[in-house]
This record gives structure tokens, C-alpha cells and sequence, in this order.
């Protein structure tokens, strides 16, 4: 296999949908007694690695790395590593985590509850019930905060401002930003602005100006119909925005000019600095012509568009059926390619210092299929598949639903380590360079290692057996034994 880059392997290998691959260690056996139970025993400890109950329902994982995962699909998952621990009870609708000191529980993201302690030892609570209440206790009184909306109260250092109060919201709101205040009476109409230099007043949507010597002044009348913003006024040629709607808009500073005509359908744009690019727009969206150092746009809409930006190309064809886009990082060239934006949706990459390197890849065909393939050597593939093209990086959605809907299963972690499953292991097979193994449910199934054999019915309520060496076959009745020969390394998922 050629080499690749670790960057390109990490990026691929999360990719792979670990939620359905149960990571086995050595000497790995099935015993399969679908749709009771199908396990995974390492045979050199005797401790089952891995299990599902029920088809795909109730699930149970133990990794090599200590790693564990329980999941009653679809309605919890639980998954444990050292300090860390995660659960799911009908996701997304409750949610708990804990790692060390920190610990976060939801419903829904509408009641979340954090506890955590901070550099020096002083123990940290946020509660919120959205968009209700809030409050944080941090110890020290100016940091902590409560608040229960519309009645009264104060929020610290949250949502991009310093401060927000109000008193039976909404005729009473404040809010401050770097020394700034804006207090509304009521919200969103009367507004009044000061502090740090700031001033001004605003009857929205009426009118309002507001400013502050030397550095910015703005002022709208029957918002958002006319308006005027002037920024860095103590430079030689400050930003300037007018605006008439919907007749005209002009947007200048030093380098730089924007104007439009009946906006937003005509009208161009022209920048010197700090990169060239000039801009001309007709019917916009429709029809837009651009060029410069870093930028290039020819659309033609929805017939054909293509634009290069900061070298990231992308081009569509017939919007929205057809989308194509390339890229490149440092290490990695990128290519992506949709049709309908996800009933087909691929991603490519390549190594850039080992070009001739096999690429990394995920590709979906939805509903039906997905692909993975890390480009070295691990390659999985899944049928069905609804839901990996709209949650690739759910690893919740990933370990509780998408595994129900994985009717056939392939994984190839190596090209002479490959396991296959249909309908969540009731038909299975698994090759390794030291083993082979077939199973049809507990009716029938084949097992070679380490030169010895064995046919099993039931399970092993008949079984044929060779052992290394031997010529010949040996009959049994209720042999539900293994075979003791070493075998070869094995992960695989029921």
C-alpha cells in the first residue's frame, strides 16, 4: 500500500463508520445464535468483545483501548473511556456527558445544566431553561448572574455583549459592548446609545442616528429604506454606505467602490487593494462577471456557474442538479462532487507529497449506499444508508440509527482482512490470512484456522471436526466447543 500522509489518514479514517465496527482484538471467534445474539469472543481470554441481541438493537462494545459502548437502539447509547462518559436517551432529546470535573446534561438544548471547576479549584454551575431563564454561579458576584425573562434580571459576558439587563422585557432592555450601552424603552423601538464615547438616539424603523467622534456615524430614516454609515473617520478616506432602496446603493473606502441600480439586480464592483478584483452584476443573482488577483466568477445562472476564490474552485451545472468543487490544503487536495446535493455526494483526497498514492474517499447514493475508504487499506461499504450524508460528524445519529437501516454490511480493514454481514449478521463471513469463517444464523455454519476445521449444525448440535494434521473427519453431537488453534487478528461488527 502506498504511503500517505497522516494528515490524509486521520481525515479518512474518522470517516469510516465506526458506529457499526466493533474493534476486536486477536484471536477473535463469532458465536452466532441470530436474532438472539450474535457475539464476538476473543479466544484467548474468553471475554466477549462485542454482542448484539435482537438483530441490531441492543448492542455492546468493549475496545482494546478500554473503550466501552452500550446501545438499546434507537432509544440509548452510553459510551465510557477513562474519565469520559457520554449518554443518550432518545436523542436529541436528552443528553448527558462527564469528563474529570466538567459535566453537561440537556433536553433538547432547552434545559442544559453545566458543572465544571475552574484553574483554581472554585466549582462552576450554569442552568439554563430556554429562552426563560438563565443564570451561572461562579463564585464571584461579577461573573454570576440570574435572570428569568420577561420579568427581570442580568446576563454576563454571552451572547458577543458585556452585560444585558431588562426589567418586564420588552419595556425595559440594556445591553453593553465594550463600554457602549444601548438601552431600549421599549425594545425595539426607542433606543438610546452611550457611553466610551458613544451617542445617539433611534425610532426605529422611524429614524436614528448614532456615532462617536472620529470613528464612525450612521443614520437611517424609515429603516431599511435609507441610510447612510461613515467608519474610520479619522482616516484620509474613511468607509462610506448610502443607500436609497430599492433605487440605488454606494459603498466606498479607500480602494474600493460598490454600486447597484435598482438594487440588488444591477450594478459593479471595483477594488484595488489589497487585491484587484473587479465585479459587474446583471439580474444578480443571475448573471455575474468577475476578475481579479484571488477571485474569478462567471455565472450564468442556473445554467453554468464557476468561481475561483482564494483558490477554491467550484462550478455548477444546471443549479442546483449538478455542483463540482476542488481545493487544497497544505498537505491534501480536495474534490467534491453532488448531484441534487445529496442523492449522490462524493469527496476525494489526495495525497499532495505522494501524488501516486491511492486517494482517501466517501461517497453516498442515497438513499442506498455508502462508501468509505481511507486510502489505506480500510475500506467499508453499507446498504442501506438514509442518514450519513446529513449527520457525518453525529456520532450519536452515527451509533444509534444508522445501524438499524444497515442491512448489508462490508468491511475490509486489510486486503486479506475482510468481514461481510447481512441483515445484521444473520448471513456472515470473515477471512483473514489465518482464518476462515462462515455463518448462515446458528443453522449452519464453517469455520478453518490454524489448519484445523469444523462443519457445525444448530450451533453445534452436529458437528464435523479436523483437527490439524488429521486425515479424517470426527463426528459430534452437542459440541459447542471452539477450535484451540491461534488464529489470526479480527475486528469486525455483528
Amino acid at each position: 500500500m502506498p504511503d500517505l500522509p497522516p494528515s490524509l489518514i486521520s481525515r479518512l479514517s474518522v470517516w469510516l463508520l465506526l458506529g457499526a465496527a466493533l474493534a476486536v482484538g486477536a484471536a477473535a471467534a463469532e458465536r452466532n445464535f441470530w436474532p438472539l445474539r450474535v457475539e464476538i469472543e476473543d479466544e484467548r481470554t474468553g471475554e466477549v468483545t462485542a454482542s448484539q441481541t435482537l438483530g441490531p438493537l441492543i448492542v455492546e462494545k468493549r475496545g482494546a483501548d478500554g473503550s466501552v459502548q452500550k446501545a438499546w437502539r434507537p432509544i440509548f447509547l452510553h459510551q465510557a473511556k477513562g474519565e469520559k462518559i457520554s449518554a443518550h436517551l432518545f436523542y436529541p432529546l436528552l443528553s448527558w456527558q462527564r469528563d474529570g470535573d466538567y459535566s453537561f446534561f440537556t433536553f433538547f438544548q432547552v434545559i442544559n445544566n453545566r458543572r465544571s471547576v475552574d484553574g483554581h479549584g472554585v466549582p462552576q454551575h450554569g442552568f439554563d431553561v430556554w429562552p426563560f431563564y438563565f443564570s451561572r454561579d461562579t463564585g464571584d458576584p461579577a461573573t454570576s448572574y440570574r435572570a428569568l425573562l420577561p420579568i427581570a434580571g442580568t446576563i454576563k459576558h454571552r451572547f458577543g455583549k458585556e452585560e444585558l439587563n431588562w426589567t418586564i422585557f420588552p419595556l425595559y432592555f440594556h445591553t453593553q459592548a465594550k463600554g457602549r450601552h444601548t438601552r431600549y424603552t421599549p425594545w425595539p423601538f426607542i433606543r438610546q446609545i452611550d457611553g466610551a464615547g458613544h451617542r445617539g438616539f433611534e425610532f426605529w424603523p422611524l429614524f436614528g442616528q448614532r456615532g462617536r467622534d472620529g470613528d464612525y456615524r450612521e443614520q437611517f430614516y424609515l429603516w431599511p429604506l435609507i441610510y447612510k454609515q461613515e467608519k474610520n473617520l479619522s482616516e484620509p478616506t474613511p468607509d462610506v454606505k448610502f443607500g436609497f432602496l430599492p433605487f440605488y446603493t454606494r459603498d466606498t473606502g479607500p480602494g474600493y467602490i460598490d454600486e447597484n441600480y435598482l438594487w440588488p439586480f444591477f450594478g459593479y464592483s471595483d477594488r484595488v487593494q489589497p487585491k484587484r478584483y473587479r465585479e459587474t452584476r446583471y439580474f444578480w443573482p443571475l448573471f455575474v462577471q468577475g476578475r481579479g488577483d484571488e477571485r474569478h466568477v462567471n455565472r450564468w445562472a442556473p445554467f453554468y456557474t464557476n468561481s475561483v476564490v482564494k483558490g477554491y474552485d467550484k462550478t455548477w451545472l444546471l443549479f442546483p442538479l449538478v455542483r463540482h468543487a476542488e481545493w487544497q490544503d497544505p498537505a491534501v487536495a480536495h474534490e467534491r462532487n453532488q448531484f441534487l446535493y445529496f442523492l449522490y455526494w462524493s469527496h476525494e483526497q489526495r495525497s499532495l507529497a505522494n501524488p501516486s498514492a491511492a486517494p482517501a474517499y466517501k461517497k453516498h447514493l442515497w438513499p442506498l449506499l455508502s462508501v468509505w475508504d481511507n486510502g489505506a487499506g480500510r475500506r467499508q461499504f453499507q446498504l442501506l444508508s438514509p442518514l450519513e450524508v446529513f449527520f457525518p460528524h453525529n456520532e450519536p445519529i452515527r451509533q444509534l440509527y444508522s445501524p438499524l437501516f444497515a442491512i448489508f454490511r462490508h468491511d475490509r480493514r486489510a486486503p486479506d482482512d475482510v468481514r461481510w454481514s447481512f441483515l445484521w449478521s444473520l448471513v456472515s463471513r470473515t477471512r483473514t490470512p489465518t482464518e476462515r469463517e462462515f455463518h448462515l444464523g446458528p443453522l449452519f455454519s464453517t469455520r478453518t484456522a490454524g489448519g484445523a476445521s469444523r462443519v457445525a449444525l444448530g450451533s453445534g448440535l452436529l458437528s464435523w471436526r479436523r483437527e490439524a494434521g488429521e486425515a479424517r473427519w470426527r463426528f459430534s453431537l452437542f459440541d459447542f466447543r471452539r477450535t484451540s488453534a491461534n488464529h489470526g487478528h479480527r475486528a469486525a461488527s455483528p
